[in-house]
């Protein structure tokens, strides 16, 4: 490898992932991680929550855990409506920073955008930008709410720049009932999505199987990530996978050797730093790349 950058990448590497940006074959996942600052993380509200509501077990980090404890003691849909009304009342990301992660991408040849947070921020970001961005939902539970929300990914429609979609995996909060967030909701997904071939829109299945993955916004213990790369990613075509990458917060020097390890087996090339660094030195390589034509 040559030309080592800050991030450990060599220029090889972001030289091959710019030439897939700008041929169009480079499909972005968005993770909590992306929406740092501007809405709380999961284990915050999850430990808020264990002390709300009396949570007694010891995995009080845990939102799944401690949605599931919710869905028990009150009803399925209580810890559901309850993230939805929290995260609406917080604000929206800057998207006039540079290194605002959804604001950087909204400004890449990218037609398709996969997300496990349940905000609108990617959406946003590609309207402000002049995109006429929609958004679809993975339709994972049997739901009336859900079967009925308008389809955007029909058979005959192809997403491009000029009209991007924003899909959402785990559900969007102006429709709690599309939430993966309970333990029963993520074992759910997953069966879901093993047992049904046509799930996901041939459109997300092609943009899976042809294009370098980003992965933005995950942490390697994070089971939104561990789920999504073993259930969607490695499920394809080996002999057809192109350059995945994602961006991890740097370990310590004790934890790196491990991670490096278990990215390098999964074939997903890191980069160590978090989504706002990422971003500024991606929108920079981005500018220099496209200048040099």
């Amino acid at each position: 490898m040559r030309g080592s950058t800050r991030s450990g990448w060599s220029a090889d590497t972001w030289s091959l992932l710019l030439r897939r940006i700008r041929s169009g074959k480079c499909t972005p996942f968005l993770g909590a991680g992306a929406c740092y600052g501007t809405l709380p993380l999961g284990a915050d509200i999850a430990r808020r929550w264990s002390e709300r509501y009396g949570y007694p077990l010891g995995d009080s980090h845990d939102l799944a855990q401690v949605a599931q404890f919710l869905a028990v003691r009150e009803d399925s849909m209580f810890p559901k409506e309850l993230i939805a009304t929290e995260l609406e009342e917080c604000g929206v990301p800057d998207f006039a920073r540079e290194d605002e992660p959804h604001a950087v991408l909204s400004e890449l040849p990218i037609s398709i955008f996969l997300t496990t947070n349940y905000d609108d921020f990617m959406l946003r970001a590609l309207r402000v930008r002049g995109r006429a961005a929609s958004r679809e939902v993975c339709r994972w539970n049997k739901s009336p709410m859900l079967a009925g929300e308008p389809r955007v990914l029909e058979p005959g429609f192809k997403p491009g720049n000029e009209n991007p979609v924003v899909f959402h995996l785990h559900g969007h909060l102006g429709l709690p009932e599309s939430l993966v967030l309970t333990e029963d909701d993520y074992l759910a997904f997953l069966v879901a999505v093993s047992q049904d071939a046509d799930l996901l829109p041939h459109q997300i299945q092609e943009a899976l199987a042809g294009s370098s993955l980003l992965f933005i916004g995950y942490r390697l213990a994070d089971w939104s990530f561990r789920v999504i790369h073993r259930g969607l990613v490695t499920a394809g075509e080996q002999s057809l996978r192109r350059l995945s990458v994602t961006v991890q917060l740097p370990p310590s020097d004790e934890e790196r050797e491990y991670f490096e390890s278990y990215f390098r087996a999964i074939s997903v090339q890191v980069y160590w730093g978090t989504a706002a660094e990422f971003a500024r030195e991606l929108r920079e390589r981005w500018h220099e790349f496209e200048r040099r034509g």
